[in-house]
């Protein structure tokens, strides 16, 4: 069985949900598709939701009636029998008349999920609408009834796994099943989500429980590609990555994937394909064990990155130092990305500065604290780069006009890490893709 994930753009119009269902039915391999809610619904739904909070329901009540409207007429054009189109104006009407009777409920955390579910809810079953109008045969799988985090907010593929099979063993016979991706159920019961980009994650716990062939995301773009094609003029996509790569340039900001969905295909060693929807005879990127080639493979940048630096000749050296600074980043359950020291200080980044002011504070005892926002990290990623001939030569002579704060090298063999202003950010990728892939 192969698992198949479609992401917002490629569900987008209806144009594409017919490309999506001619993809599915390309051969007669068993799958799960999974499906993530329309482009630009997500969106509009945590504008809903934030009105909501505000109280600010005659501005929920008018982004309400917008998306309707733009599901209506996307109703018109994905069907044509008038049967089909009664079954999914029926959807729409459900769905929305539940997003109208919240406007007359108190706000909360637990209502803010069941708006944000409402997207993927809409699109697999619009989505089998079209499926069954075209003779297609299909069963839709609910992703509530077998996605589950537990109390830690993570999911577990071996109860995953369970739920699944008995879901699948329900539909004795079929060989195509349509699911949601990013929803599931929270240790509570409740409905929840496997946070933004979450589709991914979806896609690849599916694949891990059933063992799946392979699990395909299918994008907008051919393949992570070598650099990022927003701001570099020419990018070309890398054939081959392995899981520690892909992982590497997931979490340092390659867009293209969530960081989250390499763990489980990688812990059950089911290979990834990124492809192309729009030209589906693109070859992507394969994502194995093996990375298939030494030397640099891509680049990748992530914004919105604090540098923490706390000075202390004092204590920097004493024994346990280092154990009190992490210990209040865990503490506040805020993650670490870069690390540096010297004899007189220790330079740390974060990319989440919700408690960024208690940790301040925190910090205050051990020496003296600065911090600098807007900041960028650059992230240099390929198998054995640190054994790779000149590449730190190449590197450090593409950026010698770029003021770097931080360097992290060493820590893994894939990857050097750079720290900069983001106001650079864009001329050091540009200088990178020249530089170090000899691409304008």
């Amino acid at each position: 069985m192969k698992i198949m994930k479609f992401g917002g753009t490629s569900v987008g119009r209806p144009e594409r949900m017919a490309q999506v269902a001619q993809l599915i039915t390309a051969d007669n391999e068993p799958k799960i598709v999974v499906l993530s809610a329309l482009s630009g619904t997500t969106n509009a739904l945590v504008e809903i939701s934030n009105a909501l909070a505000a109280y600010k329901r005659d501005e929920a009540k008018q982004l309400i009636d917008k998306l309707e409207a733009h599901y209506h007429a996307f109703v018109q054009e994905l069907v044509k029998q008038e049967a089909s189109v009664a079954k999914a104006t029926a959807i729409v009407h459900e769905h929305f008349e539940f997003l109208n009777i919240i406007l007359k409920i108190s706000f909360s955390d637990a209502l803010n999920k069941d708006i944000l579910a409402q997207g993927e809810l809409l699109s697999t079953k619009l989505f089998c609408v079209f499926l069954a109008e075209n003779g297609i045969d299909h069963a839709l799988l609910p992703a509530l009834e077998f996605m589950s985090i537990d109390m830690n907010d993570e999911p577990q593929v071996p109860v995953i796994s369970a739920k699944l099979k008995e879901a699948l063993a329900q539909h004795a016979g079929k060989s195509l099943f349509i699911t949601q991706g990013y929803i599931c159920r929270n240790a509570r019961g409740e409905v929840d989500n496997l946070k933004r980009g979450g589709s991914d994650y979806s896609a690849s716990l599916i694949a891990a429980a059933v063992q799946a062939s392979v699990c395909e995301i299918w994008t907008d773009i051919d393949g992570m590609h070598n650099n990022d094609p927003r701001v570099c003029k020419k990018t070309v996509p890398v054939e081959q990555l392995s899981f520690e790569e892909a992982a590497e340039l997931a979490y340092f900001g390659a867009k293209i994937l969530h960081p989250a969905s390499i763990w489980p295909a990688q812990h059950y060693n089911v290979p990834v394909k990124l492809l192309n929807t729009m030209e589906p005879s693109a070859k992507g990127t394969l994502i194995v064990e093996e990375a298939g080639s030494t030397g640099v493979k891509a680049v990748a940048a992530k914004d919105g990155i604090y540098a923490i630096n706390i000075r202390s000749s004092r204590m920097l050296l004493a024994y346990g130092f280092l154990r009190k600074i992490f210990e209040v980043f865990e503490k506040y359950r805020t993650s670490i990305d870069m690390i540096t020291t010297s004899e007189v200080a220790v330079s740390v980044t974060i990319d989440n500065a919700t408690h960024l002011a208690e940790i301040l504070k925190e910090l205050e005892p051990f020496g003296t604290v600065e911090v600098e926002d807007n900041q960028t990290i650059v992230s240099v990623v390929g198998n054995e780069i640190a054994e790779t001939k000149d590449v730190l030569m190449k590197l450090f002579d593409s950026l010698k006009d770029i003021p770097v704060r931080m360097v992290s090298y060493g820590g893994s063999r894939h990857n050097v890490s750079l720290l900069l202003p983001s106001a650079h950010k864009t001329t050091t990728l540009q200088a990178l893709n020249s530089g170090l892939f000899g691409l304008e």
